[in-house]
């Protein structure tokens, strides 16, 4: 099952041309990924599990490939599906669309860390658990 965050894009994310800046559209894809973890961990996104759970998810690879401009004329909505999970890391895979068209898709690869020292750690067994229940391995390309 994948969890699915609405964007509202305004006039003021897009450019002369009248299309989202293309720096905006990862910035989205975090916000998603962001809203995927306060899903999953009940309200807690990227801050408290830096400062209360004590681990951090660093970006160690991120991929967009886009499809069709994103415009200010319908939500954006940002589906986020984790894809792999390893012993010290996760991959997200991250699909936009607008009004049923497919906009940009993406992938996007953390590191887990123990956030006091910033050092490359096992995500919390209990986090594990909850992500493999969620997990969507992709077919072999």
């Amino acid at each position: 099952m994948s969890y699915e965050h609405e964007i509202r894009v305004t006039w003021a994310d897009c450019d002369p041309a009248r299309i989202a800046y293309t720096g905006r559209i990862p910035n989205w894809a975090l916000d998603a990924i962001n809203g995927f973890w306060e899903d999953l961990l009940d309200g807690d996104g990227w801050y408290q599990m830096e400062l209360d759970r004590n681990f951090g998810t660093p970006f160690v690879h991120m991929s967009i490939d886009f499809r069709s401009p994103v415009t200010p004329r319908h939500r954006l909505i940002c589906e986020v599906v984790p894809v792999r999970l390893g012993t010290t890391s996760i991959t997200f895979r991250v699909v936009g669309r607008q009004g049923g068209t497919l906009c940009f898709e993406g992938e996007f690869v953390n590191v887990f860390t123990q956030a006091d020292v910033f050092r490359k750690a096992p995500p919390p067994a209990d986090v594990r658990e909850k992500i493999e229940a969620v997990l969507q391995p992709q077919p072999a390309q």
